[in-house]
């Protein structure tokens, strides 16, 4: 009895040494509200914000060409992911000028500036540009704001101006091919300036105006937003038949489509090649599942 007693809390005792640890690795969210920079730090991330980042965001970070990163526009757009994702975009794609982008240094100053212009508190650690660490940091999800009586009344509802095929020939083919591309192109490479005779190659134009990179969010926001138009009431189809918005496939497929654009988006913020390729599959599987469930793709019938 003693041994079998005693092989029994060996037992127990390896489940639970064995079981401390898995639970100590999953750290619990934090928010910026703990104190997660310096007062130094955010002096620091003053000066660069002043010399690379105020010419598009404000020298108050009010918005300028770019959004505004203090406020509760700001807060509310950001509380919804982790600081990573913050961090990653302002080091992968940030400053928009051919100037080089912002070191992990700068970067971890320039939110700890940024934190400090939100009112968030010192603490006694710098903010690292340590992924793991920054995936716990959130910003405090703000207070639902109260809607004003009557604040929408007075927004216009516009008619649709074309059929449900020139949305889709319009926007989203030519949207989703620059997504696709991306399989075979790296939108980062660079490229010598396309000269255009006879009239302008509008494939081309977006990537002789803009960054490739650019382009590819552009295109990805474009999907996302395009979806938004599949619903709006009205709409006809090719055939001339109403676009079946309250139809329940319809709206899965449509919100579907919503989602891979949205994909598309963040994987083309990394500005990795292969993570925008990953994501045409979603994309790709989005188009499919609608196109598969009624018939003609453009004649919104199901077979």
């Amino acid at each position: 009895m003693n041994v079998s007693w005693q092989r029994v809390i060996q037992g127990m005792l390896i489940f639970v040494v064995a079981g401390i640890p898995t639970m100590a690795l999953q750290a619990p969210q934090r928010s910026v509200r703990d104190g997660v920079y310096t007062g130094p730090q955010a002096t620091r991330g003053q000066t660069t914000y002043r010399a690379k980042c105020a010419s598009c965001h404000g020298n108050a970070l009010d918005g300028r060409t770019g959004p505004p990163l203090a406020g509760a526009d700001f807060i509310a757009t950001w509380s919804k992911e982790p600081l990573a994702e913050l961090a990653n975009k302002i080091i992968r794609t940030m400053p928009k000028n051919p100037d080089p982008r912002l070191t992990p240094q700068e970067t971890g100053d320039v939110l700890a500036y940024m934190l400090q212009a939100n009112n968030f508190p010192t603490g006694n650690a710098e903010l690292a540009m340590d992924e793991a660490v920054l995936k716990q940091l959130r910003l405090p999800a703000p207070a639902p704001a109260a809607t004003a009586a009557g604040a929408t009344s007075n927004v216009p509802s516009l008619p649709p101006s074309g059929t449900v095929a020139q949305v889709m020939r319009g926007i989203l083919f030519p949207s989703s091919n620059i997504i696709f591309t991306t399989q075979t192109i790296d939108p980062g490479a660079k490229k010598p300036p396309v000269e255009t005779t006879g009239g302008m190659d509008w494939l081309t134009w977006g990537g002789s105006v803009y960054p490739g990179w650019d382009v590819v969010d552009y295109a990805a926001i474009s999907v996302a937003e395009s979806a938004k138009l599949m619903l709006t009431p009205g709409r006809r189809c090719e055939n001339g038949r109403p676009v079946p918005v309250t139809d329940p496939d319809w709206i899965k497929f449509t919100l579907e489509l919503e989602e891979a654009g949205k994909a598309s988006y963040k994987a083309s913020q990394t500005r990795i090649q292969e993570k925008v390729s990953d994501s045409t599959n979603q994309l790709n599987e989005s188009c499919m599942h609608c196109h598969q469930a009624y018939r003609g793709r453009t004649h919104c019938v199901k077979p």
